[in-house]
C-alpha cells in the first residue's frame, strides 16, 4: 500500500466586515478573513496538504483567485472538490494536523464541530482530525492581530 505525506499552509488579513470562518465554523468576532473565497485559512492549509500529497499541486491552480465563479466559496464545498480531485487519482484521506496562528478569538469551543464537518467532508472518522491553535506571543503580524495563519498536514493512501 502506497502512502503519501503533504504538507500546506496558508494566511489572510483581518479585516472588518467579513464574517470569520475556521475549519468550517463561523465563530463570532469583530473580524472576519479577507480573500476571495471564505478565506478560511484551516481548510486552506488542509487543501494544500492534501493537493501536494498526491502531487496535484495546490488550490490556487484549482480554485484562481481570479475567477468569479470562486468568489465568496464555502471552503467545505472545496474541499469536497479536492476530495474527489483525490478520488480520481486513485487516493483516499487518512488523517490530517491542522494548527492555527491566532491571538485571538479561542477556538476550544468549535473545534469539536470543526471536526465532525471536515471529517464528514473527508470520509474518516474525527478521531483522524485533530484542529489545534496557538498564539505568536504578541509578536508579528499574528501577535498584532493583523492576520491569521495556519498549517497542515495530511496522509492520503491508494483507494
Amino acid at each position: 500500500m502506497t502512502v503519501l505525506v503533504g504538507f500546506g499552509y496558508d494566511v489572510h488579513r483581518l479585516v472588518a466586515g467579513r464574517p470569520l470562518v475556521l475549519g468550517g465554523v463561523r465563530i463570532p468576532h469583530e473580524k472576519g478573513l479577507d480573500g476571495h473565497s471564505d478565506a478560511d485559512v484551516i481548510l486552506h492549509a488542509l487543501m494544500d496538504a492534501l493537493l501536494g500529497a498526491a502531487g496535484l499541486g495546490d488550490m490556487g491552480r484549482h480554485f484562481p483567485p481570479a475567477d468569479p465563479a470562486y468568489a465568496g466559496a464555502d471552503s467545505l464545498e472545496l474541499l469536497r472538490q479536492v476530495v474527489a480531485l483525490l478520488a480520481a487519482e486513485g487516493y483516499r484521506p487518512v488523517n490530517c494536523d491542522m494548527t492555527l496562528l491566532a491571538e485571538r478569538p479561542k477556538i476550544g469551543p468549535y473545534v469539536g464541530e470543526m471536526r465532525e464537518r471536515i471529517s464528514g467532508v473527508l470520509g474518516v472518522p474525527s478521531r483522524r482530525v485533530s484542529i489545534k491553535a496557538t498564539t505568536n506571543e504578541r509578536m508579528g503580524f499574528v501577535g498584532r492581530e493583523e492576520g491569521m495563519a495556519a498549517y497542515a498536514v495530511a496522509l492520503i493512501e491508494e483507494a
